[in-house]
């Protein structure tokens, strides 16, 4: 069975935080942001940075993890027999089987190539989903959908290829 790299899964919920302090930069679009979000430049720097930037971790990681079960698809097979009480076992037929396709095909699909692709339409399809649907019903501009889906994007792209090609 192989190993999960937890390491890399902390290192990718970085992304969000990284990309977002040079994104939502007033010099990059933070302005824009503030705009369209309706806030002041005092109204964002009021927020409580440990509390905004540990919760943004926390939901970061929960991201990276559920784009690595999208992007890497080798792990699709061990979802299907998670239950199965011989899948540790060595020597059982669900381990065999499993040791055997993970020899053949363990490797395909595993490049940041590959990862970006995924993470590009995860963001997309769930992202512009979800913040569409917010921005509709906060009754915000566009602006502020485009804005967000387009941070998303990147990140989307960044964490993808890093958990595809490295956990």
């Amino acid at each position: 069975m192989p190993q999960f790299n937890f390491y890399i899964l902390f290192l990718a919920a970085l992304i969000p935080l990284l990309i977002g302090s040079v994104y939502y930069n007033p010099k990059v679009l933070g302005r824009a942001w503030m705009q369209a979000a309706g806030i002041t430049n005092e109204q964002a720097m009021s927020r409580k940075p440990i509390v905004t930037f540990g919760l943004t971790y926390l939901f970061s990681l929960l991201l990276a993890y559920i784009l690595g079960l999208f992007t890497i698809h080798q792990s699709s097979i061990f979802q299907l027999f998670l239950h199965d009480p011989g899948l540790a076992e060595a020597g059982t037929e669900v381990n065999t089987v499993i040791t055997d396709f993970m020899s053949k095909y363990g490797d395909r699909h595993r490049t940041f190539g590959h990862g970006v692709i995924h993470g590009i339409e995860f963001s997309l399809f769930t992202g512009f989903a979800m913040i569409g649907i917010n921005t509709l019903f906060e009754g915000r501009p566009m602006k502020y959908m485009w804005i967000h889906l387009v941070f998303w994007l990147i990140c989307g792209a960044l964490m993808g290829g890093v958990l595809c090609a490295f956990v």
